[in-house]
């Protein structure tokens, strides 16, 4: 039967029962004309098999087959909650157990993993991410409620504070490639940041921080890059008031998508870049950005301030603030940098 292949299920029934018949049990014995504290007293004392005497005469065939009814089903009810209370609580101290060795077992597996420190809104994105890429990860987590839904998910996650060294430690800390560090705590970040450079210095550390500030405090305190989700937003919103039209098609385009997965598969970026006005690079040539740039992007189209788009672009072609340059790099957040 259904009711007995889930111990959780199982108590709930019995506890349903039991109290179906405390419920018309007390009803009965009120019919019989006693109160409801004297009624209720003589079921609890029945179903408990306390024994410490009737409340009030058993002197009427009604009122013995009340008695008769409620020890029968009453005590069997009993019974089979203790049972069935022993069995859910072993069950569930069993398979605590098992899931603490098979993921702990797990753990000690991973090599060259990512290790993802917050399981908010960025790190439920990048473990999606990854998942779909087939990379290794693991992720920290403080509150042992979100750790369940995690593993409820089918992510491999560690309950504990990123702060701490043990943790990271435990988490493989030596042996992982990556360390992504999204919490929503900019001093948060910098710690981790600190500790997990001390405990790797080859791994790559990828922080997110809250404020455009911490950028510097968390690359001097070890990350190798700095993710700024409120900047990268603005920028994002900018790009569809300033050129819809091409940030429509580079994000939106199955063509430009298949094409993007394709540059990520070879480590590559691609994205819109706006020129500021009297910028360092506003009024070079297309040619000249690009030699600056020492082979770190280059650039495939260029977007007129006034709504031209120009493709396959002559190196002497000149940039003015305001235009939109679409690149193609290694690293989008670095070419952003240097042209802002």
């Amino acid at each position: 039967m259904n009711l007995f292949r889930s111990p959780g299920r199982t108590l709930a029934n019995i506890v349903l029962f039991n109290l179906t018949v405390v419920v018309i049990a007390t009803i009965a014995y009120m019919g019989a004309g006693w109160s409801f504290g004297d009624a209720f007293y003589m079921v609890l004392l029945t179903v408990y098999t306390v024994g410490y005497g009737e409340v009030r005469p058993i002197d009427t065939n009604y009122l013995h087959l009340v008695t008769v009814f409620l020890m029968i089903f009453g005590c069997t009810g009993m019974i089979l909650f203790t049972g069935a209370l022993i069995q859910f609580l072993t069950i569930t101290q069993i398979r605590q157990i098992l899931g603490s060795s098979r993921m702990q077992s797990e753990i000690e597996k991973l090599k060259d993993h990512v290790i993802i420190v917050g399981f908010g809104r960025i790190g439920y994105m990048l473990a999606r991410e990854l998942k779909a890429a087939g990379r290794n990860f693991l992720i920290l987590e403080m509150s042992e409620a979100r750790a369940a839904e995690i593993r409820e998910s089918g992510y491999l996650c560690l309950v504990g504070d990123g702060t701490h060294e043990d943790v990271l430690k435990h988490a493989g800390i030596d042996r992982a490639r990556t360390l992504a560090c999204v919490l929503p705590n900019d001093a948060a970040n910098v710690f981790i940041t600190l500790s997990a450079r001390a405990l790797n210095p080859k791994i790559e550390i990828i922080a997110r921080g809250e404020v455009p500030s911490t950028e510097n405090k968390l690359k001097q305190a070890g990350a190798d890059k700095v993710v700024l989700p409120a900047y990268i937003g603005a920028e994002r919103i900018a790009e569809l008031i300033l050129y819809p039209e091409a940030a429509q098609e580079l994000r939106s385009s199955q063509e430009m998508q298949a094409l993007e997965h394709s540059l990520h598969g070879i480590g590559l970026e691609m994205d819109v870049v706006i020129v500021p006005e009297r910028g360092a690079y506003s009024g070079l040539t297309l040619g000249e950005i690009e030699r600056r740039a020492g082979g770190k992007f280059f650039i495939v189209q260029v977007n007129r301030q006034s709504g031209e788009t120009v493709s396959s672009a002559d190196a002497a072609l000149v940039i003015g603030g305001g235009d939109g340059l679409v690149i193609v790099g290694r690293s989008v957040a670095a070419a952003r940098e240097m042209l802002g």
